[in-house]
């Protein structure tokens, strides 16, 4: 009986530890030559509910093939469909 509990407990705190670990920053920036973009991830995550939305799986994870390009054609194509959110140069990138 107490190996079953030992082995309940340690499951629970294993799972506790991997649900922690990829718990997204709130905040994300990111680094370029035209200056930093920098976005509310938990914004973005409650008002899209829908992590496919950007990444490949529901799971998140890195944005497969994230480059310039991407980002343009993922993040300004969407704030431009939803009329919320910066679409120029400028207003995204800070120098």
């Amino acid at each position: 009986m107490n190996k079953i509990f030992a082995g309940i407990v340690a499951a629970l705190v294993f799972s506790a530890g991997v649900a922690a670990a990829a718990e997204p920053p709130a905040v994300m920036v990111i680094e370029n030559k035209n200056g930093k973009v920098t976005l509310s991830h938990k914004a973005h995550a409650d008002k899209l509910k829908d992590c496919k939305a950007c990444h490949a799986t529901d799971q998140g994870g890195k944005i497969p093939n994230f480059n310039k390009d991407a980002a343009h054609n993922l993040c300004r194509k969407c704030h431009e469909t939803q009329k919320k959110g910066p679409t120029k140069c400028a207003d995204c990138h800070k120098k």
